[in-house]
């Protein structure tokens, strides 16, 4: 079964390449062409645009940066859309808005083709190494035909729920990400300011209720004042903004969240857009005049 595959950026070329790995047959489009030669190299076919990989392929992935190249791509000029033949599939596990998701779905099922959304969690070095999570959004039927394809590329995929739930549980997941963030920076800053070595504060804390993966990665990076980005602040306001646009069409108060959003907004404007979202500590450092750098 050959395997489409649009979308090699700093998440989609290392999956794909683990495709390959795996045995899959690729026929792969991106608009860079040194990533296409890449996977050229390693087996991979070359298609001049999306249809093109439509027209080869039953099953199609993309995994593209945000809900308006994910429209393009799927039902734009030389698009997915053009090229697909009744029941094809296309699994987009780009982090988009699931009402987009929704929307696009519905239009390429006018076609006969079907949507399942199947964002990932773990950023780069997991997709290098075939250990992202996966969430994913569809019908139960290709969710279970289609697991093993997902699973060459991860360590965990779920069921969520029918199209547009995977980027909800996705959204979920950076909601409370953003806001853990948020309260570890400030919690640091209260230490620091009030005179205690943030060190130990982290060490005493860690193992209590207040303890969590987002202290354990994010607080040494804090104060180590390391911000080389796993991932980048002006990625998490893409994916809040997201969040706050699915709120607006439900109806839900995301209290919280506009408030990270605005402060990652704040340090956008600081020239801190391109740093880890661990980078949020600097906003409290600013506003409280204190560092929790460890000297």
């Amino acid at each position: 079964m050959k395997i489409g595959f649009i979308g090699l950026g700093i998440m989609g070329k290392p999956m794909s390449k683990n495709l390959v790995k795996a045995g899959y047959e690729l026929v792969v489009y991106n608009r860079s062409k040194a990533s296409v030669e890449e996977l050229v190299a390693l087996g991979a076919a070359e298609a001049a645009n999306p249809a093109e990989v439509a027209k080869q392929c039953s099953v199609i992935i993309t995994m593209l940066p945000n809900s308006p190249h994910v429209r393009d791509v799927c039902l734009g000029e030389n698009g997915i859309i053009e090229g697909a033949s009744e029941g094809t599939v296309v699994i987009d596990m780009s982090s988009i808005d699931p009402v987009e998701s929704k929307a696009i779905g519905a239009e390429l099922n006018k076609k006969g083709v079907e949507m399942m959304d199947a964002p990932v969690s773990g950023g780069e070095p997991k997709a290098i190494d075939g250990t992202i999570s996966v969430m994913v959004g569809g019908t139960k039927e290709n969710f279970d035909k289609f697991y093993d394809l997902l699973m060459a590329m991860a360590g965990s995929v779920v069921y969520v729920g029918p199209l547009g739930s995977g980027n909800v549980a996705k959204l979920a997941n950076q909601v409370i990400v953003a806001i853990n963030i948020a309260a570890v920076s400030e919690a640091l800053t209260l230490a620091v300011k009030n005179g205690a070595d943030p060190e130990l504060v982290y060490q005493a804390i860690r193992g209590g209720l207040a303890g969590s993966t987002v202290l354990d990665a994010k607080a040494p990076m804090m104060m180590a004042h390391n911000f080389k980005p796993g991932f980048r602040i002006e990625l998490h306001i893409k994916d809040l903004n997201n969040a706050l646009n699915a709120g607006h069409a439900t109806s839900t108060a995301l209290p919280l969240t506009s408030q990270v959003m605005e402060i990652m907004q704040a340090l956008k404007n600081d020239g801190c857009g391109v740093e880890d979202h661990s980078a949020l500590v600097r906003y409290y450092e600013k506003i409280s005049d204190v560092s929790v750098e460890k000297k």
